[in-house]
């Protein structure tokens, strides 16, 4: 993946998915195959380390906004999912 400009999170899905597809199809050549897996793990990385950008610009906003109070993404006060002042 060097030299190549960085692709979005939809471009690294897509890119992923047509990996998996080829290494579940059978018929790719060991040294190709390798190669896919390779290209594949850093895709996965990828688009895990977007993920997590994501997940900090939405602690962000919540730190931002007066009203809410700070909290990290995905947890909630109660067992409704609502986050309360």
């Amino acid at each position: 993946m060097a030299n190549e400009p960085e692709l979005n999170f939809e471009e690294a899905m897509a890119a992923l998915e047509d990996i998996v597809g080829q290494l579940e199809h059978g018929d790719v050549p060991l040294e190709q195959a390798i190669d896919l897996f390779q290209r594949g793990m850093k895709l996965s990385q990828l688009c895990g380390q977007k993920l997590e950008q994501v997940e900090r610009k939405i602690e962000m906003i919540v730190e931002e906004d007066g009203e809410l109070r700070k909290k990290p993404f995905g947890t909630a006060d109660d067992e409704s999912g609502e986050v309360h002042e």
